[in-house]
Order: structure tokens, then sequence, then C-alpha cells
């Protein structure tokens, strides 16, 4: 069924955006600008203690197509590593399963500094049906470039503070989100792709198989096809407390619903 291979695929771009998004006043800062609210990120390595993600966090997923189980999904702080002399956190975000005839095992890997939170290394490697793609990326915030290893153009013009499909989804943790407000992005790291945009729209109780939670309910919406595609109508659901934890995501396709449910949440430890 060739059309669920893209919706498979934008589920780590919640990672463009998502799957997420929310976070604490400690490690963000929000610039008013008209009903849109430019957001910049803090640069403190000192609030990495009060982020709610931690080396060692994951959570893990149920990913449904409509009414059927089409594979499992996962999210893990793996740990703390040095990109190019810069402490980092490394991230990585798993998609397997699929539907009889087509099965899909990506794996989306980040590496982000500890400090801002800009990215610096982006990895994809995505196995979907008879296709495999690898993509490798080196991002260099200090001269706002980033590098495509498997091209030969060079290093190519990026934005200030960059973030990566992965990345965006802890950095968007730790954004104060208020109901009622829009926010805007300009920082993916490729900048056809900005800006991005947020949603705030309405506080809810959820269950789902982990347990029931109080919510953030929030739209993206990113220049991609796929679930966060502008003029879409995905919904996540964040978790309104300290840990501010992916709960679930729903998405109204043209052929379908795509489903993400919480099975288990495991912190981190600082």
């Amino acid at each position: 069924m060739p059309r669920v291979r893209p919706t498979l695929l934008t589920l780590a771009t919640l990672t463009a955006a998502l799957g997420a998004v929310a976070g604490r006043p400690a490690a963000g800062q929000a610039l008013a600008a008209q009903p849109l609210t430019a957001v910049a990120p803090v640069s403190a390595d000192a609030d990495a203690a009060a982020r709610p993600f931690a080396p060692g966090e994951q959570l893990k997923y149920d990913v449904r197509f409509g009414p059927i189980k089409a594979g499992t999904g996962s999210m893990e702080v793996r740990g703390v590593e040095t990109v190019r002399g810069r402490p980092a956190y490394h991230t990585v975000f798993t998609v397997k399963g699929g539907i009889p005839g087509f099965r899909v095992h990506d794996v989306f890997e980040s590496w982000f500094a500890r400090d801002d939170l800009a990215s610096l290394r982006f990895h994809k490697d995505q196995d979907e049906g008879p296709k495999e793609r690898v993509s490798r990326f080196e991002i260099f915030p200090e001269r706002r470039t980033y590098d495509d290893l498997h091209d030969d153009r060079g290093e190519l013009p990026s934005a200030a503070r960059p973030l990566d499909d992965g990345s965006f989804l802890y950095y968007i943790r730790t954004v104060p989100l208020v109901v009622g407000q829009t926010y805007r992005f300009e920082q993916y790291f490729k900048p056809d792709r900005n800006p991005v945009t947020i949603k705030v729209l309405r506080r809810e109780r959820v269950t789902v198989p982990a347990g029931t939670f109080d919510a953030v309910v929030v739209q993206p919406s990113i220049k991609t096809n796929g679930i966060f595609s502008e003029g879409g109508k995905a919904e996540v659901w964040i978790s309104d407390d300290d840990r501010r934890i992916i709960l679930q995501l729903k998405s109204k396709l043209s052929f379908g619903s795509l489903n993400l449910y919480l099975t288990s949440h495991t912190p981190g430890t600082r």
C-alpha cells in the first residue's frame, strides 16, 4: 500500500515537529511578536538540570494506522557525548513495523549541544519496503552552515542555533506554551523548511496505555508532506507537568488516520 510509507516516515519529523511539544520556562524564553510568538533558546548549561529530559529517558509507543496496529516507536536520550569539543545529547528515535507486504524500520539519531540545544549532527537510516536510504549531516552552528555528507556540494547555509528533526522534539519540550498562542520557529537546519509553527489549542485529560494524564494539546505545522503538513489536522498531547512527555498523536489524512499512544516512560538520570 504505497501511501503508508510517507506517513510512517514523518513520524520522525515529529520529529519535524513533534511528535511533540511543550516545556518549562526555566529552559526557554518567549519573545512577543504580533499574534505569533517567536521562541529562542537560552544558552545556559546550568539549566540542563531543570530540563524535562535527561540521559536514560525512554518513551515507548504503539503505532496505529486507523484501527490497525502498525508497529512500535520509541524516543530515547542515549547519553551525553562530545561532538567537535562540545558536550551533546545523543538521542534516538525509532519506528518499526508496517502492514502486511510493507515493512518499515527507521532510525533517526541526533546530537545537539547540551548548553543551547543547537544541532551538531543528524543521521537518518530508513528501511521502508524495497527502499533503503541513509543520510548523514554535520551541522555547524558557529558558522550557520550544514554539510550533507552524501552530497558533494560542501557546506550549505543553515539557521542560527539550528535544530534537526530529532532535536526539535526535545527543544520544544523546554518552551513555555500558553493556550491560545501560536509559536513560530525559524531554526530548522534547512532554511527552506522554516518557519515551523505550533498552535496551542487547549488543555484536557487523556488516557493512553501508560495511564491517565492532564495534557496540553498542540497543533504543529511544517513545510513538508505528511503528518504536519501546512493545513493538516495533526494534534499532539503533551503531559501538563514538569516531565512534558509526548503522550499521544493523532493525524487525520486524506487516506486515513495515524495515531501514536504512549505505552511506557522511563525517566532519565541527572
